[in-house]
């Protein structure tokens, strides 16, 4: 028997519940988040997250919590086994990205350096 696919990001509950607050506020029955990384920040690269009504063509789904999450294709390998968390404080609030796959960030926390997971990192989970 196969085992199941690895999932490519989980959720917290207060990213979850943050998510599920914002789709609603969006009247779009459908939305999902879609995640990815661009190059950009002094730090070399930069989280991306826009909402969509539907994935891009290639883009990996992930159900987490009641909540639907899009990976951009292209980031998949550099999203590998990250937990998407929403922090909020008395001076903000904001979604915050634990990703084993980040080297470096730069010291504003705006921009990170990424190193894409190994297809052997994948194992018996892999596609």
């Amino acid at each position: 028997m196969p085992l199941p696919k690895m999932q490519a990001m989980r959720l917290t509950e207060a990213a979850a519940e943050r998510l599920k607050e914002l789709v609603a506020a969006s009247g779009k029955e459908h939305a999902g988040l879609r995640v990815g990384v661009t190059k950009g920040g002094c730090a070399g690269m930069e989280y991306t997250m826009e909402f969509v009504d539907a994935p891009g063509k290639f883009d990996e789904t992930v159900e987490d919590r009641g909540v639907r999450v899009y990976i951009d294709a292209k980031a998949v390998l550099y999203l590998l086994g990250t937990e998407m968390d929403y922090v909020a404080d008395k001076l903000s609030a904001k979604f915050v990205f634990h990703n084993p796959n980040q080297t470096s960030a730069c010291g504003c926390g705006e921009s990170i350096t990424l190193t894409p997971a190994k297809p052997e990192a994948l194992g018996a989970h892999g596609p």
